[in-house]
């Protein structure tokens, strides 16, 4: 563009070049370089489904996931109970394989626990029923009978467990003392677990108790004898 031109505004005539085309230039082909060649179709072949990608090589192991997988568990005692551990002393089997006097207390006062309280809350529904006039509303006689279930029950239940837990302490210390257990451990150690129970009640309270927590132990080391 001419000073002319500039001033006065107008367009010179005069155009410059125009700029060459890329045309020229050479474009990268991906196809020419490609090194993939597809398959060819089979009918035969099957088609792929779900198990071909979970497969077992495709997922982990699940017990690999343990925190314990990879442990060698011969050399961990706490996970299985060796008969080795076992009471060797005589008499001392049971029912249920123990591994000493722990075993014996924990055993003992929960069986006794449970039983009582059973025994315990079905003497409380009888007792709720009978003392219900005839013709009561359903509403009343529900409330009687959970009232004398929960009155009776755990007040069998928490006495006979005490009970079970002196009874099963003082017949181990007897046992080891005497190294064997027999059916004058157990008559013995009911006597005394009895009367301790009544201690505070006098001394006809606490005879009455004694035999009959001795008579009840005496009945279970016949009945471990014949059976166990």
């Amino acid at each position: 563009m001419s000073l002319l031109g500039t001033l006065t505004g107008k367009k010179s005539s005069s155009s410059s070049p125009p700029t060459p085309s890329r045309s020229n230039e050479t474009l990268h082909d991906p196809a020419a370089t490609s090194t993939f060649q597809p398959t060819a179709f089979n009918p035969a072949t099957p088609a792929p489904d779900v198990h071909d990608f979970l497969g077992a090589g495709s997922l982990p192991d699940p017990s690999q996931l343990h925190p314990l997988a990879g442990l060698n568990q011969d050399t961990l005692d706490y996970l299985s109970l060796e008969e080795s551990t076992l009471s060797d002393l005589p008499g001392g089997r049971s029912a249920i394989p123990s591994r000493g006097w722990s075993d014996d207390l924990q055993y003992g006062t929960g069986v006794t626990y449970l039983s009582a309280l059973s025994l315990g809350g079905a003497y409380g529904a009888v007792e709720g029923f009978r003392k219900l006039p005839p013709g009561s509303p359903p509403k009343l006689r529900l409330n009687s009978v959970l009232n004398n279930i929960t009155r009776r029950g755990p007040f069998l239940g928490n006495s006979a467990g005490v009970i079970a837990m002196v009874y099963n302490i003082i017949n181990s210390t007897i046992g080891y003392a005497r190294g064997r257990h027999d059916a004058t451990n157990s008559v013995v150690s009911g006597a005394l677990s009895g009367m301790l129970f009544k201690s505070t009640r006098g001394i006809r309270p606490m005879m009455i108790s004694g035999g009959l927590v001795a008579s009840a132990a005496g009945a279970w080391a016949v009945t471990r004898k014949m059976l166990f």
